[in-house]
């Protein structure tokens, strides 16, 4: 099983980017699919939630509003898009199925 993120960067305060993660070597739809974050020094916090079937999400207070998850079962991938980010939400974003973890993305937002 292996779990693939792409979509991070460098963005402004105020910017968007949308990370997508691509699932492989497991059934995708069978899982449900989470967003975390890690900062240096800090425990890997839970972003946001989606069930199996993409009709149930859950977010960490501090990014409603502003992300949301969703997937594409047919492709195995799910995503986050992220707007109106600020300087705190800079962090590595890693995707998370069961026992798999990809490897993360980073996301940085400064001026």
């Amino acid at each position: 099983a292996k779990l693939v993120e792409s979509g991070g960067g460098l963005v402004q305060p105020g910017g968007s980017l949308r990370l997508s993660c691509v699932g492989s070597g497991f059934t995708f739809k069978n899982y449900a699919m989470s967003w975390y974050r890690q900062v240096p020094g800090k425990d890997r916090l839970l972003v946001a939630y989606i069930n199996r079937a993409g009709d149930t999400t859950q977010y960490l207070d501090a990014v409603k509003g502003r992300f949301t998850i969703s997937r594409d079962n047919a492709k195995s991938e799910v995503y986050l898009q992220m707007n109106n980010l600020r300087p705190e939400d800079t962090a590595v974003y890693v995707c998370q199925a069961g026992a798999t973890w990809g490897q993360g993305t980073q996301v940085t937002v400064s001026s």
